[in-house]
C-alpha cells in the first residue's frame, strides 16, 4: 500500500505542478504585449503590382506634385449599368481643363455602390483610355483588410498609379488597428490615405500618419478634418491634399497644402484650377463659394448627380438610395450657373432645371 501511496503522492504532485505552471503561463499570455503580425508587409513580399512591366507605373514623387485631382462621377444608363461613354467625356473634360489627377470609384464616384468586379474595371478601363494624360488614383479602399489587400492588388495589377484607402469604417478598430490596416496596403505601391471623420465616425490622429509616413510609399493625406490639422502635416514635411472644396483655397495658399481633391472641379475643372495654380484669388473663391454650398447641402454625390444632370452630360440616372435634390433647389442651381457663366461649367448643353419625373431611379441593377 505504501508504494501506490508514494506512487499516488507523486503524480498528484506532478499535477500541481502542472496547474501551477499552467497558471504562470496564462498570466504571462494575458500580460504579454500584443505585437502586429508582420507577415503581410515584408518589403520584398512577392505581389502581382510588383511588376515593371505594368503600364503606366509611377512612382510616389510623381503623385505628390499633383495640385488638382478630381473625384470623378460615375455615369449611369437606364439600367444601372455604367454610362462609358458619358464617363469617357466627362475625364476628357477634366484633362482639357487641366485636372492631373483622377479619383476612381471614390464616395463621389459611388464605389460604395459598385461590385468589385464594377470597381476593378472602371479603373482598368481609365488607365486604358486615360492613363497616359491623366494619374489613375482608384479608391481601393475597404474596412475589410482583406478586401483592400485584394483590391489593391487587382487595382495596380490593371495599371492605376497610385491607391486611395480610407480607414476602416462602421466596424472601427483601435489605433494599433489602424496602423496595421494601413502597413497592410502601403507596400504594394503609391497610396494617399484618406481622412474623413464626418463618413467613417473616426479620426485618423497624427500619431497614425506620422507612422506612416516612414514608409516610402506613402504619397500624402486627403485630409477633411480642416487646415489647422493640414498645416501640423505640412510643417512635418507630410503631403496634404484638402478635402473640403470650400477650404481648398485657404489650405493652399496659407496652409502649406499641395491642392486639393475636388467635387466641385466635376463641374468647373478650369476655375478649379486657376484657384489651386494662378495665385491667391479670394475673389474667385468667393464666387465659387455659392456653388460648393449647394452642392454639399445634402450629403455628396446627390448635388453633383443632380448639376451633371441639369447641364445634360450624364442621364438623369440615380442608383439608389441617392436621390436627386428637390425642384427648388434644382432652380437654385440653374441661378448659379448664369451667375458664374455657363462657359465656366462642362458640357455644351443650356442648363435645364428638369422635373421629378424626368429622374429614374435604380435599386436592382
Amino acid at each position: 500500500m505504501s508504494a501506490v501511496y508514494q506512487q499516488f503522492s507523486a503524480f498528484r504532485s506532478l499535477k500541481e505542478a502542472a496547474s501551477q505552471f499552467q497558471l504562470l503561463d496564462n498570466h504571462k499570455r494575458r500580460n504579454a504585449k500584443w505585437r502586429s503580425p508582420r507577415a503581410a508587409i515584408i518589403p520584398n513580399f512577392h505581389l502581382p503590382m510588383r511588376s515593371y512591366e505594368v503600364k503606366n507605373r509611377t512612382n510616389t514623387e510623381d503623385i505628390k506634385s499633383l495640385r488638382l485631382i478630381t473625384a470623378i462621377k460615375t455615369p449611369y444608363l437606364p439600367d444601372g449599368r455604367f454610362d462609358l461613354e458619358a464617363y469617357d467625356a466627362l475625364v476628357n473634360m477634366q484633362i482639357e481643363h487641366g485636372a492631373e489627377g483622377v479619383i476612381v470609384g471614390g464616395t463621389t464616384g459611388e464605389g460604395q455602390l459598385m461590385s468589385w468586379d464594377e470597381h476593378i474595371m472602371l479603373i482598368g478601363h481609365t488607365v486604358n483610355c486615360f492613363g497616359g494624360s491623366i494619374k489613375v488614383i482608384g479608391n481601393t479602399g475597404s474596412n475589410s483588410t482583406r478586401e483592400a489587400i485584394h483590391a489593391t492588388e487587382q487595382g495596380f495589377a490593371v495599371g492605376m498609379h497610385a491607391a486611395l484607402h480610407i480607414n476602416p469604417y462602421y466596424g472601427k478598430t483601435s489605433l494599433e488597428g489602424l496602423i496595421s490596416h494601413f502597413e497592410s496596403v502601403l507596400p504594394m505601391g503609391p497610396t494617399i490615405i484618406y481622412n474623413v471623420p464626418s463618413r467613417t465616425g473616426q479620426d485618423i490622429p497624427p500619431r497614425v500618419i506620422q507612422t506612416m509616413a516612414r514608409s516610402p510609399n506613402l504619397a500624402g493625406v486627403k485630409e477633411c478634418v480642416g487646415n489647422d490639422r493640414i498645416e501640423q502635416y505640412t510643417s512635418d514635411g507630410i503631403i496634404v491634399w484638402s478635402g473640403n472644396d470650400d477650404q481648398c483655397h485657404d489650405s493652399r495658399w496659407d496652409h502649406g497644402a499641395t491642392g486639393v481633391i475636388s467635387v466641385t472641379s466635376n463641374l468647373v475643372p478650369g476655375l478649379m484650377r486657376e484657384l489651386m495654380f494662378q495665385a491667391k484669388n479670394p475673389s474667385l473663391n468667393s464666387k465659387l463659394l455659392p456653388l460648393i454650398q449647394w452642392l454639399f447641402h445634402e450629403p455628396n454625390p446627390i448635388g453633383l448627380n443632380t448639376a451633371l444632370a441639369q447641364l445634360g452630360v450624364v442621364r438623369p440616372v440615380f442608383r439608389l438610395p441617392y436621390v436627386p435634390l428637390p425642384l427648388a433647389k434644382r432652380v437654385e442651381f440653374v441661378n448659379i450657373v448664369k451667375e458664374l457663366g455657363r462657359v465656366n461649367f462642362v458640357g455644351e448643353k443650356d442648363v435645364q432645371v428638369l422635373d421629378d419625373d424626368d429622374f429614374i431611379l435604380i435599386g436592382r441593377y
